[in-house]
């Protein structure tokens, strides 16, 4: 990745931002990271990655919980309520 001071992507913005379009650039101050420039494409392609991630994160999630879950299905609680009403809890 590029790095530039702020002042110099300000005096040289044309070269940061056609930059920009081929990988991310790093702004810095100070010796320090202040931002990331980078083209619309890339952008929209990292928000739509970490949406995927995102959501195969909480798919992880609910499959983990449904398979420690207690929560019986229909027919079992039917059977059971019947059970109950037998007497033969």
């Amino acid at each position: 990745m590029k790095t530039f001071t702020l002042t110099d992507a300000r005096n040289r913005h044309g070269e940061v931002f056609d930059q920009a379009m081929m990988e991310p650039i790093l702004l810095t101050k100070q010796q320090r990271p202040t931002h990331v420039i980078l083209s619309a494409q890339a952008y929209e392609e990292l928000t739509e990655r970490l949406t995927l991630l995102e959501d195969l994160a909480w798919g992880k999630t609910a499959e983990t919980a449904l398979q420690q879950s207690s929560v019986v299905d229909a027919d079992a609680f039917t059977a059971a309520l019947r059970q109950l009403a037998d007497g033969e809890a």
